[in-house]
């Protein structure tokens, strides 16, 4: 989903008013090379990503579904239980 500058930059106030007061914890089924799609100022992706980053832990699950791995260990379970 593309935001638009203005919901670029109410996104990026909340996250910059959070960041000095607690964590934050962002899931993306896109690399942060792609957030440009979601992002379209190039600018304000790039200080979004910064303060998402600085400081943080990126996880990377890699690109497996995580649900479907979840589901397909759900079913062997029950084929031999």
């Amino acid at each position: 989903m593309e935001l638009d500058r203005r919901g670029t930059e109410l996104l990026f106030q909340v996250l910059t008013e959070r960041e000095e007061k607690n964590s934050v914890a962002i899931a993306s089924n896109e690399s942060f090379g792609g957030w440009t799609k979601t992002f379209t100022d190039p600018r304000l992706c790039a200080a979004i990503v910064d303060r998402l980053t600085f400081g943080g832990t990126i996880i990377e699950t890699g690109t497996d579904s995580y649900r479907l791995a979840s589901t397909r260990a759900r079913a062997e379970q029950q084929a031999v239980g």
